[in-house]
């Protein structure tokens, strides 16, 4: 759109904002939401003048500081109880009929703060042009689906702008918001940290400043084996690096010194970074999952609160419209997509662990919209790709602690960094080791101990040429680090039994008491203990581990090896916050969802041994050869069994006989026994 029509909207909507906070023409209990509402979008203005015109060199942090606070207190854990953002709250307030519509317009009218920050008037004005509507609604008696009608014709209408944007950020390295940043700020002045327009907490700032300290030989280790681990993927799965030319990077910010080495390494390798911000809008976000770089989330449970706002607009003409989209846009980009390598992603841990409260308030996907988002996951996956084909791209992810772990933080991150450097060769060796075991057998029994329940038995693939094939992958510091496992995609028929963990941190949730059923491989049910309510607990695992699917695959079977890590966690007393990628190497894991090779099935890969890994598929999906959509259920959660919950780990041979692997928590496979000397050392 043209830049002088974009400024004529821009200040029509300011202008009409400013009557708002002064007209009484709609009634109470309605006209305090959407005077302070409109008090918040004027700020977004100010914000942005603000941001246009900083001499950042200049500015004082504290007043950047409060400034940012400013921005996000309304919603912060100590103000959310009488917040509109807070769905309860704004039900109580007004109303059942519109109470929690307004605490989703109000939710997408918080998206406005990063285009503040990025000088995006169009977006400003689109959300400005949005609210201005819907109060023009109220100064009569509104009907609620007349409301509900213009929030669906602005995530329709506005879809092309935001999906079609959000897929460029992925694949132009011409935006360059974030990238700037981090390589043209003088990272040892934190101010840097308030240029985003993110919400900054002591996490970010006392990051920033233990990494500010770092020796550079120390950053520049962090960054090659996070780079390194990259280029790894594509040698160890044979797909060729230089036909590449972008890569994503995310990550959380404060490890800005991090990034822009690694950025330098990338481009040493010829790939040009993209770096996007997690996605900020109803339109733009998914459920809980942040995808791209972000600063603190300001609050869980708000964050957890709107997750299902698409239940405003996800019906079937959406989707239809977004794939549309979708397909536009890469379609007019096909050099773009096909030059992008794949996500190099940092993850941090040491938060404290989220447990959130279910409320009847909050939207909800009815089970119809379920259904359509999970046949959108499907298309979408199968148009990008078309675009970005699965066997040609790769990834690599890594985790680092954060100062809210605990005091001996700086400890912790030297021995993190330690693990995620450990000796591969050593780990492939005796890795090897074990997968030669494996390879004997036709199923695996896991058996938990004390008072975990997990009693399962594993079918694996049946191998036709044992000279040149191999069931389990060996591995190593490469797409997965650090290093530490042996996993395979397991047979579905025949895998049966019950899952079972005391405590589990997944994907920013924790989970007690988690008990997963399985029948042929497939889920048969579930539960957990965290809500009195079983059928809440069972809502709860549904949501966010099935992500709401009726059933899914156990898409993986692996055996972490990773003792040092596991008994890190206990020494420190932070395996609860253990990320899966780290946690997923400190004790047999079980994956539901999609196997570890979805979209790349027909790519050989092969171990160190030089055998071909070809346990890539299962009964799901291979059903990709003839509908796709029903192959792939786009998610891949492990969970893991740690070694003091763990009774035994059994190889059961064709004849009956077996082969011991693990017993009481300790390795006794001949060959394996070095695993065991961090154990002893506790």
């Amino acid at each position: 759109m043209d830049d002088v029509m974009v400024r004529e909207r821009y200040e029509l909507s300011k202008e009409r904002l400013g009557v708002i906070m002064l007209e009484e023409t709609v009634k109470e209990p309605y006209r305090d939401y959407f005077r302070k509402t409109a008090e918040f979008l004027l700020m977004l203005d100010e914000v942005q003048e603000l941001v246009r015109n900083r001499d950042w060199e200049s500015a004082d942090i504290l007043m950047l500081a409060e400034e940012n606070r400013k921005l996000y207190e309304d919603i912060l854990p100590e103000q959310y109880e009488t917040s509109y953002g807070n769905p309860a709250y704004a039900q109580k307030m007004l109303g059942e009929t519109f109470g929690s519509f307004l605490s989703a317009l109000y939710s997408e009218m918080r998206s406005g703060i990063v285009y503040a920050y990025e000088g995006q008037m169009e977006y400003l004005s689109i959300l400005n042009e949005l609210f201005i509507e819907i109060y023009n609604c109220f100064e009569e008696e509104p009907e609620y689906q007349a409301v509900r009608d213009i929030f669906y014709w602005y995530a329709n209408d506005y879809c092309e702008v935001f999906a079609a944007d959000r897929i460029m950020d992925q694949i132009d390295p011409d935006r360059t918001f974030a990238v700037d940043i981090i390589c043209r700020s003088d990272l040892s002045d934190l101010k840097y940290l308030y240029r985003y327009g993110e919400y900054i907490s002591d996490n970010e700032i006392e990051t920033a400043k233990y990494i500010a300290d770092l020796p550079e030989e120390t950053i520049q280790k962090m960054a090659d084996v996070y780079t390194e681990g990259f280029r790894k993927g594509f040698v160890l799965g044979n797909k060729d690096l230089s036909k590449k030319t972008t890569v994503n990077i995310r990550f959380k910010l404060g490890f800005e010194r991090v990034v822009k080495q690694a950025v330098a390494n990338f481009e040493a390798m010829g790939l040009r970074p993209t770096i996007y911000r997690a996605g900020a809008s109803v339109l733009t976000r998914r459920g809980v999952s942040r995808n791209g770089y972000f600063g603190r989330i300001p609050n869980q449970q708000y964050d957890y609160d709107h997750k299902d706002d698409q239940a405003l607009f996800m019906d079937k003409h959406y989707v239809e419209r977004r794939l549309e989209v979708m397909k536009t846009v890469y379609e007019q980009n096909k050099e773009l997509a096909a030059g992008f390598a794949g996500p190099a992603v940092m993850e941090v841990f040491g938060e404290i662990p989220f447990a959130p409260q279910k409320k009847e308030e909050a939207l909800t996907l009815t089970k119809k919209q379920e259904e359509m988002l999970l046949s959108f996951d499907g298309k979408a996956g199968q148009i990008t790709n078309t675009y970005i084909p699965g066997d040609e791209r790769s990834f690599t992810i890594i985790s680092w602690p954060v100062p809210e772990i605990g005091e001996k933080f700086e400890e912790i991150f030297g021995e993190v960094i330690r693990i995620n450097t450990l000796d591969s060769d050593l780990y492939s060796k005796v890795q090897q080791t074990m997968i030669d075991a494996l390879d004997e057998g036709e199923s695996v029994h896991i058996l938990g101990s004390g008072e975990n329940r997990t009693d399962l038995t594993v079918q694996l693939y049946r191998l036709q040429d044992p000279q040149k094939e191999t069931i389990f992958e060996n591995c190593v510091a490469d797409v997965n680090i650090p290093v530490g496992e042996v996993f395979t995609s397991p047979v579905l028929r025949g895998t049966n039994g019950v899952l079972h963990v005391s405590r589990v941190y997944l994907n920013g949730l924790q989970y007690r008491d988690l008990e997963i059923r399985f029948q042929d491989g497939m889920i048969s049910g579930y539960g957990c203990g965290n809500f009195e309510d079983e059928k809440a607990c069972r809502d709860y695992v549904k949501e966010n581990i099935l992500f709401n699917h009726e059933t899914l695959p156990l898409g993986e079977f692996a055996i972490g090896t990773n003792t040092t890590a596991y008994v890190a966690g206990r020494r420190f007393g932070i395996e609860d916050k253990y990320p899966i990628l780290i946690a997923e190497k400190t004790g047999p894991h079980f994956a539901v969802g999609d196997t570890c090779y979805s979209y790349s099935e027909d790519t050989k890969v092969y171990n160190p041994d030089g055998k071909e890994i070809v346990a890539r598929d299962n009964e799901v999906s291979i059903l990709r050869k003839e509908n796709p959509e029903q192959a792939y259920m786009h998610c891949h959660t492990d969970i893991t069994i740690p070694y003091d919950e763990l009774g035994a780990i059994t190889v059961i041979r064709k004849d009956g006989s077996e082969i011991p692997l693990l017993k009481d928590g300790r390795f006794v496979l001949p060959g394996t026994e070095i695993l065991n000397e961090p154990l002893d050392c506790r």
